[in-house]
């Protein structure tokens, strides 16, 4: 197993690498241009016309498309987000693609990325059905309780819970006080949903984090160097960082972050290096 590499003098930017970086720099260009700045102060696209449609959005929301599966990963939510994703995407990617070539890397980024998707979708799918069970219970029973329940499922981890103590905490005990209030609330709630159900995902992140298993996997005593002065080898970087995704998932702390992409790009990068490595195959195609 390979467990060093160094890349020659003109690979350092390697063609596949160089071309996804200039599409997805164009693209959040494009973004900021069409749909201007968002309200946080910084270089954050606003969400409008170009993430509706080319954003990926759940597989049962109106505003998806099938060609969002594809076109999200080359989009990104800030200055920040993009350089992250292009960085990492660089320092692994760019060894990955000056071992297998730009025909074999392009088909494993897009693979990985494409994987990535449908892990999101299948989670966006189960959590949207979950949602939808506990609002139609609250609905036919707008109760406190009911209430309480529905603001515990995982779709509403990023509400503002502020406002749900204060609704809970001023829930009427007169029957008909609370069945004019419980009404009032069910329409805040019925909003809040469809928002839920319109929020674009954008990023190139499950692609990378599938470089990244890959990278872990061929390289695993490979250093990395965090923060550029702490060195840890490839494999222990990689099993952390997934170990981490998984624990934000575990305890509900997703703060707006896809991690069933993470993780499923991650796990479709693995497997396809792990069954090729072990067929001894030469292509992926």
């Amino acid at each position: 197993m390979i467990t060093e590499f160094r890349p020659g003098r003109f690979q350092i930017l390697p063609t596949v690498i160089k071309n996804l970086l200039i599409i997805n720099v164009l693209v959040f260009l494009a973004q900021i241009t069409l749909d201007g700045l968002g309200a946080d102060g910084d270089l954050s696209p606003k969400i409008g016309n170009v993430a509706d449609t080319f954003a990926l959005h759940n597989i049962e929301s109106p505003l998806f498309r099938p060609w969002q599966i594809f076109t999200h990963m080359f989009m990104h939510g800030s200055l920040m987000h993009i350089f992250s994703n292009m960085f990492a995407l660089w320092m692994f990617g760019s060894i990955l693609e000056n071992m297998w070539g730009p025909k074999r890397f392009f088909i494993f980024y897009m693979i990985c990325g494409i994987g990535a998707a449908a892990v999101h979708l299948g989670w966006l799918s189960w959590e949207y059905h979950s949602l939808l069970n506990d609002f139609g219970q609250f609905k036919n029973n707008p109760t406190q309780l009911n209430f309480t329940e529905l603001m515990g499922n995982k779709a509403f981890s990023n509400v503002n819970q502020h406002w749900v103590l204060e609704l809970t905490r001023n829930w009427p005990a007169d029957p008909e006080a609370a069945k004019s209030f419980a009404s009032a609330v069910l329409d805040s709630s019925s909003e809040i949903i469809q928002g839920i159900m319109q929020s674009p995902t954008l990023g190139a992140s499950g692609a990378v984090f599938g470089c990244l298993a890959a990278f872990g996997y061929l390289f695993p005593n490979t250093y990395i160097y965090l923060y550029f002065f702490v060195p840890m080898k490839a494999k222990w970087f990689v099993l952390l960082y997934i170990a981490f995704e998984l624990m934000m998932v575990l305890r509900n702390s997703a703060g707006g972050i896809a991690r069933f992409a993470h993780l499923g790009g991650a796990l479709v990068g693995f497997l396809l290096v792990y069954f090729w490595n072990r067929k001894n195959r030469k292509t992926f195609y």
